[in-house]
């Protein structure tokens, strides 16, 4: 049983005769009879009636035609999905992403993305950095957008690729701080302006900060907590969380506030306002971290991608 018999049967089938499907097929008569027979045996159930006038379809038969044509179908389709494949152009590629991604770098990349390459599926998986690196390793997702550094006992088995680096804001609960000037200054959705005037941090020394574990993402955190040591200053650290949108919910109920990436401005949380620092220049970088010996020609069209579409917002720098 091969190919060639199930296009012999669907010629039989479509033309009710051994003898003009023997044309169609430009073969003579009794090797195509042949083998059909040697199909039926195979199968193991008659495919057709035959008499000394006409060949009729066997129940069977009428049931299994759809689908050999169906299979058919497939292994026409072969060449162009194998070339497709070995171009990039069809597959799947499962992406992780930091939560900060989805509101800077992330819409962008995959908006360009689906235009380049519309016949690759993703699947996509929101997770802390320390979690994407045991995906990446487990072989559970092929790349992730990711928050540096990246583990030293990792660094012969993940490359890594810098796309953004973009200041840190304060997340402050709005109404509660009227010396800073007007609260209702946040950039419209969609804009990349600075919200509001610069404030220092030290003013806000005493209030609770809330922040993420540490284990999360070490080099963030220590950024972070590396603003407030420039100036003389602890933190007290008042709630802990894992995702950004947390942490700017609970800014807005008051918690204490909160610095985040420059892209969590695209987060209009009631109750949240967003201002610029003036003491620090600190930098929170976003990169695309995967396994060196495993770039499927699907993925290095992601990083092509990901390459001409990294996002700059003002006051940020572009790493190459």
């Amino acid at each position: 049983m091969d190919l060639r018999q199930f296009r012999y049967f669907v010629a039989v089938a479509e033309e009710r005769h051994f003898g003009r499907a023997a044309q169609r097929l430009s073969m003579t008569q009794p090797p195509l009879s042949q083998q059909i027979r040697a199909l039926e045996a195979s199968l193991g159930a008659p495919l057709f009636v035959r008499t000394n006038r006409s060949v009729e379809l066997t129940a069977v038969g009428r049931q299994l035609l759809p689908e050999v044509r169906r299979i058919l179908a497939d292994a026409d389709a072969l060449p162009a999905l194998a070339q497709g494949l070995a171009h990039g152009e069809v597959g799947t590629l499962s992406l992780g992403f930091v939560s900060t991604a989805d509101y800077g770098i992330l819409p962008p990349l995959l908006r360009e993305f689906g235009e380049r390459y519309p016949r690759v599926r993703l699947q996509l998986l929101e997770a802390t950095s320390d979690v994407q690196v045991e995906a990446l390793m487990d072989g559970r997702i092929d790349a992730g957008l990711f928050i540096p550094p990246v583990p030293a006992r990792y660094a012969n088995e993940l490359s890594y690729l810098p796309i953004v680096r973009e200041p840190l804001m304060l997340a402050l609960p709005a109404g509660r701080h009227s010396d800073i000037g007007p609260e209702d200054d946040a950039p419209p959705a969609g804009s990349h302006g600075q919200p509001g005037a610069p404030v220092s941090l030290v003013d806000f020394a005493d209030e609770p900060l809330v922040i993420f574990p540490r284990r999360v993402a070490p080099a963030f955190y220590d950024i972070i907590m590396g603003c407030y040591a420039a100036l003389g200053l602890t933190p007290r650290v008042g709630q802990e969380a894992i995702q950004m949108q947390t942490i700017v919910s609970l800014v807005s109920a008051g918690m204490g506030v909160a610095l985040v990436p420059q892209s969590l401005c695209h987060l209009r949380r009631t109750g949240v306002t967003y201002r610029a620092l003036r003491e620090t220049s600190a930098l929170i970088e976003t990169g695309l971290l995967w396994r060196t010996a495993e770039v499927t020609p699907v993925l290095e069209g992601f990083l092509e991608t990901a390459r001409g579409v990294a996002h700059t917002p003002p006051g940020a720098t572009l790493s190459s």
